[in-house]
């Protein structure tokens, strides 16, 4: 069946009613091309407050259809997945509800998307920083080692396809077509970000992986920028170590499912010690010595960098151990139960 609109844009939002008004501030301002049909789709996750009448209130003056959905299973995956299965439009482009979009952003990120190359399934763009406070000092802001922290992109200002450069767009910043979902599904509930869990955000790579392995292929966008609010009580060693810590739990049960890593290596020929590859030991050891000597140097943002490699080395560690044990116990034989005659 042909879509009834060129796009939909999809939010799923809980619980930020005033960073989303802005967000659909910026979409209502945003210009599109002559004849562009789209809509945006706002869905609840379960928010306790003003988030409906912030969208009701919207949708009134908004230049394109503006619906709200409540999802009432917690966390981004499912809502997004509610948000696909409702949308009309060829292409569905994803954003937060805490960015602002830049003018045109959603003609960039349609661009390819609306041409004949089918294999050509989805863009991705730049996040850039709005800080709510000034970042510290131990935060290396030359270098994109640790901008997945406070989700923030930037590739430069040349296009390129996500495939050849070994990268994966941002959540908050990303673009399909209709058909990726219809041929590799939707995104996987258990690995999106959701209250109280250590896994966090491998949705959006698992699905590429899917993507990629369907024989389809996406496109960095410069021009498809957005800029994301970076709150005060995300800029702390504490947070950006929990992240590091969850993002290695993370990235161990998403390479349980996918064994080829996004860095090309094969895990299923690749040697194991406790169930982690064997060249991630020589890893975290250079990371660990790096981080004494920076120190030591009073090189503070060079030794949290690899202070948070550490860390993810650690979480990963963890994760294959509870994997370890608990596969331990199903393997186990039961205890037999019978009495002696």
């Amino acid at each position: 069946m042909t879509p009834a609109l060129d796009a939909t844009v999809l939010i799923a939002t809980y619980n930020r009613a005033r960073l989303l008004d802005e967000t659909l501030a910026s979409l209502q301002r945003m210009t599109v091309a002559p004849g562009r049909r789209w809509e945006l789709i706002v869905v609840d996750n379960n928010s306790t407050d003003e988030t409906r009448a912030v969208v009701e209130r919207r949708a009134a003056a908004f230049p394109a259809p503006l619906r709200y959905l409540f999802e009432r299973q917690q966390g981004r995956s499912s809502a997004l997945n509610t948000g696909i299965a409702a949308a009309a439009g060829a292409v569905l482009a994803f954003t937060d509800d805490d960015v602002r979009v830049a003018d045109g952003w959603l003609d960039a990120a349609c661009g390819p998307l609306l041409g004949p190359d089918e294999s050509m399934a989805y863009t991705g763009g730049p996040v850039r920083p709005i800080w709510e406070v000034p970042p510290p000092r131990w935060l290396d802001l030359s270098r994109g080692d640790l901008w997945g922290t406070i989700a923030i992109q930037d590739h430069g200002s040349t296009p390129f396809v996500y495939e050849e450069g070994r990268k994966v767009p941002l959540g908050a910043n990303m673009a399909a077509r209709r058909s990726l979902f219809a041929r590799v599904g939707g995104f996987r509930p258990d690995l999106g970000r959701t209250g109280g869990r250590l896994v966090l955000g491998q949705e959006v790579p698992e699905l590429l992986l899917r993507a990629r392995a369907a024989g389809l292929r996406g496109i960095y966008l410069p021009a498809m920028t957005v800029d994301h609010h970076i709150p005060a009580k995300r800029l702390t060693p504490e947070y950006f170590r929990r992240w590091w810590f969850g993002k290695g739990v993370s990235r161990a049960a998403l390479e349980r499912m996918q064994r080829i890593t996004d860095t090309g290596v094969d895990l299923s020929v690749t040697p194991h010690l406790f169930r982690v590859p064997r060249y991630m030991y020589g890893t975290v050891v250079r990371d660990a010595i790096a981080w004494v000597r920076h120190r030591l140097a009073r090189r503070h943002a060079d030794a949290f960098r690899h202070e948070m490699m550490v860390a993810y080395f650690a979480g990963y560690f963890y994760a294959r151990q509870i994997e370890r044990r608990m596969r331990g116990r199903t393997n186990k034989p039961a205890r037999s139960t019978a009495v002696a005659a």
